[in-house]
């Protein structure tokens, strides 16, 4: 049996999902969650605009109040645009995308999918060479008005694969590290040792390499304890995000056999 939403879930709901942080918050869900704990306002997203305003104060039960000035003003929807001709392909804005809109490789040209593109303005800053325009697309039209509740949804399952995304590749990477850091230690143990002050250098070398085995130790129990069950969980997102999580492990499952499998082949041949 499913849990009823939380008043958190429903405000999250009410968000248009662009993860723009202009409310002051890093994503639409935290936002949501200190909206529901009397932590922030409720006119504090601009993409949403005054309709999502008054969206928020019926939930809430509150009066319409003015969009805070301070977190921006409603406007059309904009969408990012790379001039490709200045482009450097540092792929900063690839990094800084929370919805996996905008594609490319490391020092190749980059475009940006404008169809998934939620306006959120967070490519601009870090380009180092002031290639990315924001145009408007819905020109009259601002706030909910310029966007739909299926534009809502979908830039919310791109975030939450992202989020999935980029904690599996962090995990996968501090394994890699955490084995390379075993086994470089297991070949100093194993090193002979001709003189003290040979052995004395070996204990030095153990005892560096075990302190960041440590260290990686703790900030993983760290990390663990700080989000104990967003966004590691899958119960938490959508179950678009789920399929796209199921097709994902079945690939790297694939490619996995695959490359097991090809030493073997080559070895009865």
């Amino acid at each position: 049996m499913s849990s009823l939403p939380t008043l958190a879930d429903q405000v999250e709901n009410l968000l248009p999902q662009t993860q723009c942080t202009k409310c002051g918050y890093p994503a639409c869900r935290p936002y949501a969650e200190a909206v529901a704990g009397g932590e922030a306002g409720y006119n504090q997203c601009p993409p949403g605009g005054m309709e999502g305003v008054a969206r928020l104060a019926a939930l809430l039960d509150k009066p319409v109040i003015p969009l805070n000035p301070a977190n921006g003003i409603e406007r059309p929807r904009p969408v990012a645009v790379i001039d490709e001709n200045l482009c450097i392909g540092c792929t900063l804005c690839i990094q800084a995308c929370p919805v996996d809109a905008i594609i490319g490789a490391a020092k190749q040209m980059h475009s940006v999918v404008p169809a998934l593109c939620t306006g959120c303005d967070l490519c601009v800053a870090p380009c180092p060479v002031d290639c990315i325009s924001m145009v408007d697309v819905t020109p009259g039209r601002t706030g909910w008005d310029a966007w739909s509740q299926a534009d809502a949804d979908a830039a919310r399952e791109r975030h939450q694969f992202r989020t999935f995304r980029l904690r599996r590749e962090k995990q996968e990477n501090d394994e890699r590290l955490a084995a390379k850091a075993a086994a470089k230690l297991k070949a100093v143990e194993n090193e002979p040792t001709l003189s003290p002050e040979e052995k004395a250098a070996q204990e030095r070398k153990k005892a560096i390499i075990r302190a960041a085995m440590e260290r990686a130790r703790l900030q993983k129990e760290k990390m663990a304890a700080a989000s104990p069950t967003r966004p590691a969980g899958l119960e938490d997102v959508s179950a678009g995000v789920r399929r796209q999580i199921a097709d994902t492990n079945q690939k790297l499952e694939a490619q996995t056999t695959q490359a097991t499998q090809a030493p073997q082949a080559k070895d009865k041949q």
